[in-house]
């Protein structure tokens, strides 16, 4: 019996994944988490196998997320599942520590498959995914801008594009407002932009321009 921890700040979400597992035998859903810092408590205080877990939620979040419950427990296999297609998303989502990455959009074809794997001990990604780390491993001599920033800044990045202000951004991720706008000066000179439109062309041209639902 393969137990899975649930953890996306979506209710309608967390019903829908509950009932794609439903009468699946040999997977059985334990516990639910409504954010990043819920996420954490569960994941020291329950017994699991595999934690399923959203890319974006209220509080600690994403990558940083990622991060710390690998620190804490590194053999605990974790599978993304986020609406974020790109593969930029998939790449730092898997060289912080998981072990896969579905979109939500493919879930309901794909996420018994995925778990299953994951659970064994096998990464569950795509080809373009698996193919944007073995590009990353190589050296680079045309590397593009967005890829030099760091997992934080990239997270910022990801949200001055989508339109929301710096205090947003810092209620979002439960930093100062000052630090946010630390970080959003760092990405203007790291990627040699002058201003907020150039940074939106650029997501655009990139395709790291979520549609919003």
């Amino acid at each position: 019996m393969t137990r899975i921890l649930i953890a996306d700040d979506h209710t309608i979400m967390r019903e829908g994944l509950k009932r794609i597992l439903e009468g699946i035998e040999d997977i059985q859903v334990i516990g639910e988490a409504i954010d990043g810092f819920d996420t954490l408590e569960k994941v020291r205080s329950l017994e699991f196998d595999v934690l399923l877990m959203d890319l974006s939620m209220p509080g600690r979040s994403g990558v940083d997320l990622i991060r710390q419950i690998k620190d804490e427990y590194p053999k605990l296999p974790i599978l993304i599942l986020t609406m974020h297609e790109e593969e930029q998303y998939a790449v730092r989502a898997i060289r912080a520590g998981a072990r896969g990455y579905l979109t939500k959009e493919s879930a309901g074809t794909q996420l018994v498959t995925a778990l299953r794997k994951v659970a064994s001990g096998r990464p569950y990604i795509s080809i373009e995914v698996a193919e944007q780390l073995a590009m990353s491993a190589m050296p680079a001599d045309d590397s593009q801008p967005h890829t030099s920033l760091s997992d934080r800044e990239f997270e910022v990045f990801s949200h001055l594009v989508k339109g929301k202000s710096i205090t947003e951004i810092a209620d979002l991720l439960h930093l100062s407002v000052k630090t946010v706008s630390t970080h959003k000066t760092r990405i203007m000179q790291k990627m040699n932009m002058n201003n907020l439109s150039d940074l939106v062309q650029y997501a655009v041209a990139h395709h790291l321009l979520q549609p919003q639902a």
